[in-house]
C-alpha cells in the first residue's frame, strides 16, 4: 500500500460544473469557512494514519474478539440460554473489556474484516478525489482486490459476512454467512471506485451484488405496502437497519442498471423503515418486541440509507422521516459536550462512555445531510474537533473507546479505525470541494433553477 503525502500533491479542480442554487451556494461558502481551520489538521492526521496502517497491517483484533473464539463463544451462548449461569461465564470477558482491553489477545487472534476493507477502499478513493494523488486510487484498488478474495464462496453471487462465528440470542451465525449489513459497504466501495476508474470486472461484481441482495436476501410482508428483509439468507427478518441497507442497495442498483424490479423491492423495504419509525423520530433496533433499544450508530445506519435514497429519488416521505429522525438524533444521542453518546435507550449496562464508531458514523451522517439540515454543520465541526483533540494516538491510529476509567487503545479495523479514516477522508474531500466551489461561486453567475449534487453514493 502506497503512503499518502498531502503536501506533495496538487488539489484537483472539481469536475462538478453545474450551476449552483443560491441556497446551495450559501451552504458551500459557510462550510468552506467553518472547515478551513480543521482541514490542514485532518490532512496531517490522514497522512499519519496511512503510515500507521502501512506498518501495523490490515488484520486486527475486534471488540468481538472476547467472544469470537471457542471459549468466549461458548460462554456467550450459555449466557443467552441460561442467563444467571451465563453471567458468571461471561463475567471475566466483560471485566477485561472494561478494565483490561488488551486481554483480547488471550481470547482470539487478529483477522481481516471485509467491512473494514470496504471502508478503507472508500477512504482512499476520497483521498484520491481530494488530492489528485493517483497512488491513493491504487490503494483503493488494493482493498477491492482483497475483497474479491474474502467473498462468501458458498454462494453463487458476490456477498460478504463476518470472518468468525457470531453468537447472538438466536443462535450462531457461522463465519462467511452473508450479512445484509456488510455487503452494502462492499457494493458502495466497488461503485465508488468504478465511477473513478471504470473496469468491466467491477461492473460485473456490482451486478452480482445486486442480484444477491434481490434474491438471496428474503422479503417478509409486514403490511400492504411494506416488507422487512432477512439479515442473512436464512433468518426471518425484522431488523430495521437491515431493511434500510437493502433498500439503499436496490435503489442504487435500480438506477445504475435501469432495473425497475429492484426499485419495487427497495420501496417495500423503505416503507418498512418509514412505517416503523417511532412517533418521537427514533427507530428501535428490531420489531421483535425484545430488541427495542435505540443507539447511536444504528440510528446513523438507518438515516444514512434514507439520505442516499432521498438523494436518488426525492421521495417526500423519506425526507419527512429524516426531518423527524434528525430532531430526535440531536436531542437524544449527544452528551452535554456535543459529542455522541452510545444509547438513548440502552439494552443493558455498558462498560464504556464513548465509542469511536459512533463518532465516525456521526461525521459521515452529518456530511451526507447538512445540505438538507444545516444545523448539522455545527455538529460535524464539534465532533471532528473532539476527535482531533482527544482521540489521536502518538502512532497515528485512533483510540477505540473512552472507558469510564481510561481508554481502550486496542486498534480494531472493523470497530472504528476504518470508519473514522473513511469519515475524515470524506470530510477532507468535501472541504476541498467546498473551497473549490466557493471560488467558482464568487466568479460565476448564480442560476435559479439548477441543483446541487455533491453527495457521494
Amino acid at each position: 500500500m502506497k503512503r499518502l503525502n498531502v503536501a506533495e500533491v496538487v488539489i484537483p479542480i472539481t469536475n462538478h460544473q453545474s450551476p449552483v442554487t443560491p441556497v446551495a451556494a450559501k451552504i458551500l461558502v459557510r462550510a468552506a469557512a467553518k472547515t478551513q481551520g480543521l482541514t490542514d489538521t485532518v490532512s496531517d492526521v490522514l497522512v499519519n494514519f496511512t503510515n500507521w496502517l502501512d506498518s501495523y497491517g490490515e488484520k486486527s483484533w475486534d471488540y468481538q474478539s472476547f467472544f469470537a473464539g471457542r471459549v468466549g463463544g461458548r460462554a456467550k451462548s450459555l449466557y443467552y440460554r441460561h442467563r444467571l449461569v451465563g453471567m458468571v461465564a461471561v463475567a471475566p470477558m466483560i471485566f477485561c473489556e472494561a478494565f483490561l482491553p488488551s486481554a483480547r489477545r488471550l481470547f482470539h487472534h487478529p483477522i481481516r474484516f471485509p467491512i473494514a476493507d470496504a471502508q478503507y477502499a472508500m477512504g482512499f478513493a476520497f483521498l484520491y478525489e481530494a488530492t489528485g494523488d493517483f497512488s491513493q486510487l491504487e490503494n483503493a484498488v488494493h482493498f477491492l482486490t482483497e475483497l474479491k478474495k474474502s467473498r462468501c464462496r458458498q454462494f453463487k453471487e458476490y456477498c460478504w459476512g463476518y470472518p468468525f462465528d457470531w453468537v447472538w440470542r438466536g443462535g450462531t451465525i457461522k463465519r462467511d454467512t452473508p450479512l445484509i449489513t456488510t455487503t452494502p459497504y462492499v457494493y458502495e466501495a466497488f461503485l465508488q471506485v468504478f465511477q473513478l476508474d471504470p473496469r468491466d470486472e467491477w461492473k460485473l461484481i456490482l451486478e452480482s451484488i445486486a442480484r444477491h441482495a434481490a434474491i438471496d436476501i428474503k422479503d417478509f410482508r409486514t403490511s400492504e405496502t411494506a416488507s422487512s428483509c432477512s439479515y442473512t439468507p436464512f433468518d426471518e427478518g425484522g431488523v430495521i437497519n437491515a431493511a434500510a441497507y437493502r433498500a439503499f442497495v436496490l435503489t442504487s442498483a435500480s438506477r445504475v442498471f435501469s432495473n425497475d424490479e429492484y426499485w419495487k423491492a427497495a420501496e417495500r423495504n423503505l416503507n418498512f423503515v418509514l412505517e416503523n419509525q417511532n412517533p418521537d423520530g427514533s427507530w428501535p433496533y428490531a420489531m421483535d418486541g425484545v430488541r427495542d433499544f435505540v443507539d447511536h450508530f444504528h440510528t446513523c445506519f438507518v438515516m444514512k440509507a434514507l439520505a442516499k435514497i432521498h438523494a436518488f429519488t426525492g421521495h417526500a416521505a423519506t425526507l419527512e422521516a429524516l426531518r423527524k429522525g434528525v430532531s430526535y438524533y440531536l436531542d437524544n444521542l449527544f452528551d452535554t459536550d456535543g459529542l455522541p453518546k452510545p444509547f438513548s435507550r440502552a439494552p443493558r449496562l455498558t462498560v464504556y462512555k464513548r465509542e469511536l464508531y459512533d463518532c465516525a458514523e456521526c461525521i459521515n451522517l452529518c456530511l451526507l445531510l447538512r445540505d438538507r439540515f444545516p444545523q448539522l454543520e455545527a455538529t460535524v465541526e464539534t465532533v471532528v474537533g473532539g476527535i482531533l483533540k482527544d482521540w489521536i494516538k502518538p502512532d497515528g491510529s485512533f483510540r477505540s473507546r473512552r472507558l469510564y476509567l481510561g481508554w481502550d487503545d486496542v486498534p480494531m479495523h472493523r470497530w472504528g479505525q476504518s470508519q473514522m479514516f473513511r469519515s475524515l477522508a470524506f470530510y477532507l474531500r468535501q472541504a476541498r470541494k467546498a473551497s473549490s466551489d466557493e471560488s467558482r461561486v464568487t466568479s460565476a453567475p448564480i442560476h435559479q433553477h439548477s441543483t446541487l449534487n455533491s453527495q457521494p453514493l
